[in-house]
C-alpha cells in the first residue's frame, strides 16, 4: 500500500488534503529552499488504513521506522538517547484540515527520565526542559489515556501556589520535577499505568490515539471514518541551548502599514513559548545581527524569498540553535483590520498586486471591525496603566480572569474584558466572546495580540504595571488600586491605555467618513478603505440596496453608498398616534364601511408625506415599498389581559361597554399562530381599501416629487404571497389606482409591481407567480423560518446553541444562508421565475443580504441586488466586489 508516509522533502504531486495544512505549508517552505526542521507526514490515507485494520499495519509501521531512522541520521542523535536526545513534535490536522486550524501540537516526544538530565547537561535551559517534560506527560494523560485535563490543571495550580505564583506557570525550576512526578501519579491512579520510558512507544501511542479520535462510533459497530486527517512529525529545534541560540519572529513588511523592510524581534537563549507568551522582553533583530551576522543575513535572504513568493506581509517564526537558523513557519501574517486595508493598498501601489487581488486581500468582516467606536478624546478616563497597543478599538466591560467565566458571562449578555498574565490556546473560547483582552505580559507578537487581531477583538498587552492574580480573580494597579472580578474597566487598543470604569466612546473615523463628516484623505486607514470600496463598486455586478423605513434611514443609506432601497417596511410607519388608526381599521366590523373609509382617509395624507420624503432622500434610485405586513396581534390588545380586565369589571358590576365590545372583537380575530395568520397579502385582501390607500399614497407622493423636479423610481412589493391568484388580484387593484392617479395628475410614472418570496409554496410555484410579478425579492428571514419550521427568536435563544454544541449545526441558518435547503428554494424560484419572465428582476431583502458568505452565494446565483441595514451597506458593497473579483462567473452565452 503506497502513499501512507512522505518525507517533507518529497511530497511533490501529493494532494493537500492528504498532507493536511501543516504538512502542506512546511513542504511549500522546503520547496522554496528554506531551512525547515526535517520531518515526515502520515497522510490521511494512513489514517484510513489504520482505522480499517484497527491496528498499525505493516505497510505503515515499516515506513515510519525508516523515516525515524533518517531523522536520527540527519540530526546526529537518536530518539531517547540519554546524553543529547532527538526530540520530536507531532502536529495533527483534523479531518477537513484544508479549512480547519490544526489541533494543538504535542512537543517533546523523546524526553524520558534519563534524557531530561542529559538534555540539560547538553546545554538545555533547566526550567524549559522540565516544563517541556511536564507538558508532554500531561498531554499523554489527556490525549492517550483520556484523563480529563482538569486533573492535570489542578496539579499545575497547586505547583503555582506552592512557589508563590498566581500564574499559569511557575517561574522557578525547582518545583517542576515535582510537577512531573504529580502528573505521573495522576496517570498511575487513573489508569494503573506508568508513563512509558520508551519514546517509540510514546510516539506510537499518540499516533494511535489521534487516529482513533477521528473515527465516528457507529452505535456499537466498528468505527467509521468520515475523512482521514494527517499527522506531521518534525524534529524539534531549540533556542535555549546557550548564548549562540535564540528564538525570533520577523515581518517582511511593517505590520501596520505594509511598507517594505524587515522588522521583528529576537530573544537569545529562550524557548519558543517565551516570545509568544511574552514573559521576557524581546530585542529587535539588531541584536541577532550583532550576535550572529551570518544568521541575520540568512534571515534577510529568507525574508526576501518569502515576500516575493507570497506577495504579502509575511511572518517568519525562526529558531537559532547552536548558531544555525531554522524556519518553523513562514507565510502571510495575521494583521488587524486597519493594517489589512493599508497593506493591501501599499502592495497595490508598489505594483505587487492588482485591483482584484487588493479586493481579495481584505474582507467585509475586517471592514466591520473598523466601524468599532473609539474612546472620546475629550473625556479622559482614569488611566491606571499603559500597555502595548495590540489590536485597535475601544472596549468597555467587566473584568474576568479565566476563559470559562468569560464564556459564561458573555453568553448571559454581560460585556467582559478577559484579563490574564498572558494567554494560551486554552483561552481562545473566552477571547472570542470577550469585548477585549488585557494581559500584563507580551507584545505585538504575543499570543494575545496575534489572536485578538485575528478575532477582531480589542487588545492591550504588556501592561506590566499591573500585578495580575488570576487565582484570586483580581489585579492590582500602581498605587495599590485593586480591581476585582466584575469591576468595569475600559481598554484602548489604539493607545494601550487601561482605565478604570466606563469611558465614553465616539464613532470610528471610517464611520465619520461614511457619514460625510471627514474627507477620504483625513486618515490613512480611511483613505485605504475609500480606495478599495471604489474598486469594489467598479467590480461588482450585484447591486447593494438598503432596508430603510424612514427618511433618516434613507439618507444614511445613501451616504453609505446604497444603490437604492430594497425594503421599505410600511408597518414601521404606524407607531405612536398612528397605531390607533390601524387598530380602528382592523377592529372595525366587516360591514362598517364608513368607519373604514374614515380611517383610510386619515391615513392617506400621512402615508403620502412619508413616501414623498423617502423618495426625495433616494432621488433617482429605486425604492421598493412593501405594502403593510404586520402580524395581526401587533395591532390588537392582549387577549389575556383584556379578558381579565373585563372579568374583574363585570364582577364589580362596572364593565365598560367599549371593553366588552373590544373583547368580542379580539376573540373573533385572535390567532393561535400570528406569524402564519392574517398578515401580508391576506390582510390586503380581507381589509377592503387598505392596500389601495397605500398604493394611492405611493403614486401621489411620486407624482409630487416629479412636479418638484425629482426622479422617483417606484417599486411596489406585495408581501407573503403563496398563490399566483393572490398577487393577480392585488396587482389588478393596484394598477387601477395607479391609472386613477395618472389621470388625475397628468403624470405618467411607471411603478413596477412585484412580490416578496418568503414562503416555500411561493418558491415552488414561482413560474406562475412571475406571470404577474415584475420583480421578486426574497424575504430570507421568513423563508428560512418557514422552510425550517422554526421561529428565529425562539431557535436562537433556545435550542440552536445546543444544536451547535452537539455538532448538528455548525452555524445559524438565520446568519448565513442555508444553501442546501433555503438556497435550493431560491435557486429554483429564480430559475423558474426568469424562465417565465426573462426580464424578471430578482433581489434579496432579508438579513442575509448583509452577510458576506451569503452575498457570495447570491453572486453565484446571479441575483440582481441584495438589501441590508444602512450600517452594513459598505460591508455588502465590499463583499459584492470581492465576489466578482475573487470568484468570477463564467460568461452567459
Amino acid at each position: 500500500m503506497s502513499g501512507l508516509v512522505y518525507d517533507l522533502c518529497d511530497t511533490g504531486g501529493v494532494a493537500a488534503d492528504q498532507l493536511g495544512r501543516t504538512g502542506t505549508e512546511l513542504a511549500e517552505l522546503i520547496g522554496l529552499g528554506l531551512p525547515v526542521p526535517p520531518g515526515f507526514v502520515l497522510t490521511a490515507r494512513a489514517c484510513h488504513a489504520y482505522l480499517a485494520a484497527q491496528e498499525v499495519p505493516t505497510e505503515l509501521a515499516e515506513p515510519v521506522r525508516a523515516h525515524l531512522h533518517e531523522l536520527a541520521r540527519r540530526a546526529g542523535r537518536k530518539l531517547g538517547q540519554s546524553d543529547d536526545p532527538l526530540l520530536l513534535s507531532l502536529h495533527a490536522d483534523r479531518p477537513g484540515s484544508g479549512q480547519d486550524a490544526p489541533a494543538a501540537p504535542v512537543r517533546g516526544i523523546g524526553l524520558t527520565d534519563a534524557s531530561v538530565a542529559g538534555f540539560i547537561a547538553a546545554g538545555g535551559d533547566e526550567r524549559a526542559v522540565w516544563d517541556l517534560y511536564q507538558r508532554l506527560v500531561a498531554a499523554y494523560g489527556t490525549v492517550v489515556a483520556g484523563i480529563p485535563a482538569e486533573k492535570f490543571e489542578a496539579e499545575l495550580t497547586r505547583a503555582d501556589w506552592a512557589c508563590g505564583q498566581a500564574e499559569q506557570f511557575c517561574s522557578g525550576a525547582a518545583e517542576l520535577p515535582a510537577l512531573v512526578a504529580a502528573h505521573k501519579r495522576v496517570l498511575r491512579e487513573q489508569t494503573g499505568r506508568e508513563f512509558p520510558q520508551d519514546p517509540n512507544e510514546v510516539l506510537e501511542s499518540f499516533v494511535r490515539a489521534t487516529f482513533d479520535s477521528w473515527a465516528v462510533n457507529g452505535r456499537g459497530r466498528r468505527p467509521l471514518v468520515t475523512s482521514g486527517g494527517a499527522l506531521t512529525i518534525s524534529t524539534m529545534v531549540f533556542g535555549h541551548l546557550g548564548v549562540d541560540s535564540g528564538i525570533g519572529v520577523a515581518h517582511t513588511r511593517d505590520p501596520g502599514s505594509g511598507r517594505p523592510g524587515v522588522r521583528g524581534h529576537y530573544l537569545p537563549g529562550a524557548r519558543a513559548g517565551n516570545l509568544v507568551s511574552g514573559p521576557r522582553g524581546a530585542d529587535s533583530l539588531a541584536r541577532l545581527a550583532r550576535l550572529n551576522p551570518d544568521a541575520h543575513q540568512r534571515l534577510l535572504t529568507i525574508s526576501s524569498i518569502v515576500d516575493e513568493h507570497f506577495r504579502d506581509l509575511c511572518d517568519i517564526d525562526f529558531v537559532v540553535e547552536r548558531g544555525r537558523l531554522w524556519v518553523l513557519r513562514a507565510g502571510p501574517g495575521r494583521r488587524g483590520a486597519a493594517a489589512a486595508f493599508r497593506i493591501a493598498m501599499a502592495l497595490h501601489d508598489e505594483g505587487v498586486i492588482d485591483d482584484d487581488e487588493a479586493l481579495c486581500r481584505v474582507t467585509g468582516e475586517q471592514l466591520t471591525q473598523l466601524l468599532f467606536p473609539r474612546f472620546d478624546p475629550g473625556v479622559p478616563g482614569q488611566r491606571v496603566a499603559t500597555g502595548v497597543a495590540a489590536s485597535p478599538g475601544a472596549a468597555v466591560g467587566q473584568v474576568v480572569f479565566d476563559s470559562v467565566t468569560a464564556v459564561s458571562w458573555a453568553k448571559a449578555g454581560r460585556p467582559v474584558i478577559l484579563v490574564r498574565t498572558h494567554t494560551t490556546q486554552d483561552d481562545l473560547p473566552g477571547m472570542s466572546l470577550a469585548r477585549g483582552v488585557l494581559t500584563s505580559r507580551g507584545g505585538q507578537t504575543s499570543h494575545a495580540a496575534v489572536t485578538a487581531r485575528g478575532l477582531g477583538r480589542t487588545c492591550v498587552t504588556g501592561a506590566d504595571q499591573l500585578s495580575v492574580d488570576t487565582g484570586g480573580h483580581r489585579f492590582t494597579a500602581p498605587g495599590g488600586v485593586l480591581v476585582r472580578e466584575g469591576d468595569t474597566v475600559s481598554i484602548d487598543g489604539a493607545t494601550g491605555a487601561v482605565c478604570l470604569g466606563e469611558v465614553p466612546v465616539v464613532p470610528s473615523p471610517v464611520v465619520e467618513y461614511f457619514e460625510g463628516e471627514i474627507e477620504p484623505d483625513a486618515d490613512a486607514v480611511v483613505h485605504a478603505v475609500h480606495r478599495i470600496l471604489r474598486y469594489a463598486d467598479r467590480r461588482r455586478v450585484l447591486a447593494v440596496r438598503a432596508n430603510a423605513d424612514t427618511p433618516a434611514d434613507a439618507a444614511r443609506a445613501r451616504r453609505f453608498g446604497a444603490d437604492g432601497i430594497g425594503l421599505c417596511r410600511t408597518e414601521q410607519m404606524f407607531s405612536s398616534d398612528r397605531r390607533a388608526l390601524i387598530e380602528r381599521l382592523i377592529v372595525a366590523e366587516p360591514d362598517d364601511h364608513h368607519e373604514r373609509a374614515d380611517v383610510l382617509a386619515e391615513l392617506l395624507p400621512l402615508q403620502r408625506q412619508d413616501f414623498q420624503q423617502i423618495f426625495r432622500a433616494m432621488d433617482g434610485r429605486p425604492v421598493t415599498v412593501r405594502l403593510l405586513d404586520p402580524p395581526l396581534h401587533e395591532f390588537l390588545p392582549d387577549l389575556t389581559e383584556l379578558s381579565v380586565r373585563v372579568a374583574l369589571a363585570e364582577a364589580g358590576g362596572a364593565a365598560e361597554v367599549a371593553d366588552v365590545w373590544l373583547l368580542r372583537v379580539a376573540r373573533r380575530l385572535h390567532e393561535h399562530n400570528p406569524m402564519l395568520g392574517l398578515r401580508g397579502v391576506r390582510l390586503g385582501l380581507v381589509v377592503p381599501g387598505l392596500y389601495e390607500m397605500q398604493v394611492r399614497a405611493i403614486a401621489e407622493a411620486a407624482a409630487a416629487c416629479v412636479t418638484e423636479g425629482g426622479r422617483p423610481r417606484v417599486e411596489i412589493m406585495v408581501p407573503l404571497v403563496a398563490d399566483a391568484t393572490e398577487l393577480a388580484v392585488v396587482r389588478e387593484r393596484a394598477e387601477a389606482v395607479l391609472a386613477e392617479v395618472r389621470e388625475h395628475t397628468g403624470i405618467d410614472l411607471p411603478a413596477a409591481i412585484g412580490t416578496m418570496i418568503e414562503l416555500p409554496r411561493a418558491a415552488l410555484t414561482a413560474g406562475r407567480i412571475a406571470e404577474h410579478a415584475q420583480f421578486f425579492s426574497f424575504g430570507t428571514n421568513d423563508l428560512t423560518q418557514t422552510a425550517w419550521g422554526m421561529s428565529r427568536d425562539d431557535a436562537e435563544s433556545e435550542f440552536l446553541p445546543e444544536y451547535r454544541a452537539q455538532g448538528i449545526l455548525t452555524g445559524s441558518p438565520f446568519s448565513s444562508i442555508d444553501e442546501e435547503g433555503v438556497g435550493r428554494l431560491i435557486t429554483l424560484a429564480t430559475g423558474e421565475g426568469r424562465a417565465a419572465r426573462p426580464d424578471l428582476h430578482v433581489g434579496v431583502c432579508g438579513e442575509h443580504g448583509g452577510d458576506p458568505e451569503s452575498i457570495h452565494f447570491f453572486h453565484r446565483l446571479r441575483i440582481d441586488h441584495v438589501s441590508c441595514s444602512p450600517f452594513r451597506v459598505p460591508i455588502a458593497r465590499l463583499e459584492a466586489g470581492r465576489a466578482a473579483a475573487c470568484y468570477p462567473l463564467p460568461s452567459v452565452g
